[in-house]
């Protein structure tokens, strides 16, 4: 039973992305294993021994020790089952998650065969699983969530945020500074309906970024006008999603070679260009962590007499220099490929 709810712990958490994910309850099972973010922690309300993995905190569940908006993922494996307030742990939940923040709970369905045998079992004193818990039905569920809702609604239209985007008409490039798809969205919607008629598709180009990042790995070689940087990360294309990450560390040639022989392949690679702009580029062609190097700095003029001047000079500077590097990005990755009808 551990095993088979491993299998759906890893199915769906390897592909939700972002920066910070915690798992509460359960320390038995490593529900974060296969996640992909970089900053994952593993909290209960009392120490156990034989964890999967360290205990990071110890706390009250309907108190999360955890700023508000700051998590990507929440994992909640039995814990709404063994508390006396699940409500409050939801909210709570709803609180520490960022926007798109998602969260995974899990739990026994009384209308199954494990809830006839707990049921059976509190009748006959024979309890299979422990008697103080409370197996929570998917109506209950869903009516806890929207009690939740319908809390919360009324503060959701005060809340306010900016995306900011990059529109060069010349150059056909459309940037959005985003996390996440479902924010790009957000912004192009609107847009599209107050541009008519915007010839707007997506960047796809020749070689998938797979395949090049990993070509690059190889060969210990970047394309012209690159270099690679300490951060990358190596993931295999099989069941076990077994990972290899990189971060500000020297990538040693010939174990990357060892473990792209062995079936990984690259996901996420730290890459500087004209020793002017560092980044990160991802495995769905997202560019991440934009850094202007110090060389660019030292060009903007310090002279500008207001924010809004310094603003406009550094802007033009930047996005200027972001052209270029698209533009030789586009051309490493084996040039645009045709749109399909």
């Amino acid at each position: 039973m551990r095993a088979w709810e491993q299998e759906r712990f890893d199915a769906l958490t390897a592909d939700i992305f972002g920066f910070n994910a915690v798992q509460i309850g359960l320390p038995q099972i490593a529900a974060l294993n296969a996640s992909r973010m970089p900053h994952r922690w593993l909290t209960n309300s009392h120490f156990v021994p034989g964890a999967a993995l360290p205990i990071t905190l110890l706390h009250d569940f309907t108190e999360l020790p955890f700023a508000s908006q700051s998590l990507d993922l929440v994992v909640l494996p039995h814990v709404l089952e063994f508390v006396r307030e699940p409500h409050q742990i939801l909210r709570e939940v709803e609180r520490v998650l960022i926007p798109e923040g998602q969260v995974v709970i899990s739990g026994f369905n009384p209308a199954s065969l494990w809830g006839l045998r707990q049921a059976v079992g509190r009748i006959s004193g024979a309890h299979f699983l422990p008697q103080d818990g409370e197996f929570i039905s998917l109506p209950r569920l869903k009516d806890l969530k929207e009690q939740v809702i319908d809390e919360l609604l009324p503060r959701a239209f005060s809340i306010r945020r900016n995306t900011w985007a990059w529109i060069d008409p010349v150059n056909g490039w459309l940037v959005v500074d985003a996390a996440s798809p479902a924010r790009v969205d957000e912004l192009l919607k609107p847009l599209l309906k107050v541009v008519n008629d915007l010839p707007l598709h997506s960047l796809r180009v020749a070689q998938s970024p797979v395949a090049a990042m990993t070509s690059w790995l190889a060969a210990d070689e970047a394309p012209a006008g690159f270099s690679i940087d300490q951060d990358t990360e190596l993931r295999s294309a099989g069941e076990d999603k077994a990972a290899v990450r990189y971060v500000s560390h020297t990538i040693d040639p010939d174990d990357v070679r060892r473990h792209i022989a062995a079936g990984k392949q690259c996901t996420r690679l730290a890459l500087t260009w004209a020793d002017r702009i560092s980044f990160v580029l991802t495995e769905s062609l997202a560019i991440k962590r934009v850094t202007a190097l110090d060389v660019i700095k030292e060009n903007s003029d310090s002279k500008m007499h207001n924010e809004e001047e310094r603003f406009d000079s550094d802007f033009v500077l930047m996005t200027g220099e972001l052209n270029r590097m698209l533009g030789d990005l586009v051309a490493a990755l084996g040039g645009e490929a045709p749109q399909q009808p």
